[in-house]
């Protein structure tokens, strides 16, 4: 497939006026809190389940535990590592799947509920970090060079390979713990028909998939996540009520819609996002809905691909996504060089969510709304703290400390 020409010119990036998330369907105002609450967070909801994300069924879904490892004393003293194996099974079906949860905990918090950082990561827990005592993944991964990863299998060899994205130490000096889990594990992110991981929980009997509202995998992955949060509230020694989730890239996308479809996340971290995550569709520049439909066409629901050619129709925009996290936590994390991510279109979907944290009593993005839309983005390295979080780093499209 040939992938659309990115634009990269400002003054060309604009196609239609955003939607106001303070104004119902019919055009009537919201007013305050109550009609948020009530009606205009769930009918933004119902259009992003319909339009963009795919609305998972509601169908039943058991949760087992079927192995659960502890070592205590482990990064030199520093934590407790935890290795849960999670199944998932449909009582409508005899299809079942699984995925592993890797869980730090600092070691001299035994005795109190700590909070946990939770994210997927992109080839395995084995790549987090060089302990060894951590489990190598079988399932399919996706082709690196970079990585030495052939044949779609992970090796013994590639244990830390992406430890730079991952300051386990670090958050766990601060007194957090970290969950992390390989996101093939949820779903392999290539396009099969929704085959493959959990999405044959979904399907319904008798019926046709996907239909054109089902979820694509970031549905999947942000359910997915959910699940990971009903386990880690089993545990005793997490502080299920104070887990931030968080991603990078595609699974930047994927941490909103967990953050925004299920409340229990008490903060959401998006980093470099871009199209479907924190940056405006409707800011078309570097990565755009026809490019991510053609590259990507099992990320979002079929009917996401209706507005390829027509952004301007689509009835919803990414500010609504990060409106409906209110009035909890959101921070988006830019780099100034990741022009595919769209930067100044990530900055302006937290700008326009703005109204919606006002409403609801708590501040949006510190800064003036007006001036935000004009020529300068914020100063690089210079973290804007309010309710809505936002920074603009130096360099590429990574994580990094």
């Amino acid at each position: 497939m040939t992938k659309p020409a990115a634009n990269y010119d400002e003054a060309q990036a604009n196609q239609g006026k955003v939607p106001d998330v303070l104004a119902f369907q019919d055009g009537s105002r919201v007013g305050d809190a109550g009609n948020w609450t009530k009606r205009r967070r769930g009918e933004i909801l119902e259009l992003f389940e319909r339009e963009v994300y795919g609305r998972v069924p509601s169908s039943p879904v058991d949760l087992k535990i079927t192995d659960s490892r502890c070592q205590r004393g482990v990064l030199d003293g520093l934590a407790t590592r935890k290795q849960i194996r999670i199944n998932l099974s449909s009582r409508q079906s005899p299809y079942s799947t699984d995925f592993d949860i890797l869980l730090y905990l600092p070691e001299d918090q035994s005795h109190i509920r700590t909070p946990v950082f939770l994210g997927f990561n992109f080839y395995g827990n084995h790549t987090i970090h060089p302990d060894r005592g951590i489990e190598v993944n079988q399932n399919w991964m996706r082709n690196n060079s970079q990585m030495g990863i052939a044949d779609n299998l992970a090796r013994e060899d590639h244990r830390g390979a992406l430890r730079r994205r991952w300051p386990v130490e670090r958050i766990l000096s601060r007194g957090y713990g970290l969950a992390t889990i390989y996101y093939g594990d949820i779903d392999p992110d290539f396009d099969d028909g929704y085959q493959n991981g959990v999405h044959p929980l979904f399907h319904r009997t008798g019926e046709s998939y996907p239909t054109a509202d089902d979820p694509g995998s970031i549905g999947a992955w942000a359910w997915g996540l959910s699940r990971a949060l009903d386990c880690l509230g089993l545990d005793d020694a997490v502080d299920a009520g104070r887990v931030a989730v968080m991603g990078h890239s595609r699974l930047g996308k994927t941490a909103l819609w967990a953050g925004a479809t299920d409340p229990r996340f008490a903060l959401v971290i998006s980093n470099e996002s871009g199209c479907g995550g924190a940056a405006l569709s409707r800011h078309h520049f570097g990565e755009t809905v026809e490019a991510i439909n053609t590259v990507f066409p099992h990320w979002f629901c079929d009917n996401f691909r209706k507005y390829n050619h027509h952004v301007e129709d689509l009835p919803v925009d990414q500010h609504m996504l990060i409106a409906m996290i209110a009035p909890r936590p959101v921070y988006v994390a830019s780099a100034a060089d990741d022009l595919w991510s769209d930067p100044r279109g990530e900055f302006l979907g937290a700008v326009h969510a703005s109204p919606a944290y006002e409403l609801l009593g708590t501040d949006g993005l510190a800064v003036d709304v007006e001036h935000a839309q004009g020529d300068d983005l914020p100063a690089l390295g210079k973290p804007l703290t309010s309710r809505i979080g936002h920074h603009l780093r130096p360099g590429e499209h990574d994580v990094t400390d």
